[in-house]
């Protein structure tokens, strides 16, 4: 599938009013389709980052959405009742994007343990460890430009 077929795609299944506009303002721009459309974030180190906004190579709640099914899945192959503890910081969107994770998993029937305020990366560490959970997911872009957010994944240590 070309870019431009993944923008036509988006464009008639987006829902979210916000990622909808973003995606009418890139109309008939190749080089910005291209750009969002020509992969998909992948998992560097320790998790994914990227600029917000609709597309494929962008953080928004589908990318969550679909990180956070690998990581159902692969934590669901491994045990009968995984447990993941997650926790956001104060970049854009991060709590949105914490509970959309929270949701994902909890609709696959894995139990989630997840901050009820922002906290600073370190606490996702603790919570992983206080509730013996199998998984860990941070939302924060770390030390990224204002305009990106990430998806952390940690271990079962923590």
């Amino acid at each position: 599938m070309t870019e431009n077929e993944k923008y036509l795609e988006w464009k008639e299944f987006v829902r979210d009013e916000e990622l909808a506009t973003d995606l009418a303002k890139v109309e008939g721009n190749e080089e910005e389709i291209f750009d969002r459309f020509y992969r998909s974030l992948e998992f560097g180190t320790a998790g994914l980052r990227g600029v917000l906004g609709a597309g494929t190579n962008r953080m928004n709640i589908y990318t969550v959405r679909k990180a956070t099914l690998g990581l159902a899945k692969m934590l669901l192959e491994k045990k009968n009742s995984p447990s993941v503890a997650i926790s956001y910081d104060s970049r854009i969107k991060s709590e949105e994007f914490a509970r959309e994770a929270a949701i994902t998993l909890a609709s696959k029937g894995i139990r989630v343990y997840i901050t009820n305020r922002l906290m600073p990366t370190p606490v996702l560490s603790f919570c992983v460890r206080k509730h013996n959970c199998d998984a860990g997911v941070m939302i924060t872009a770390s030390h990224n430009p204002a305009e990106y957010n990430g998806y952390k994944a940690y271990g079962p240590d923590g």
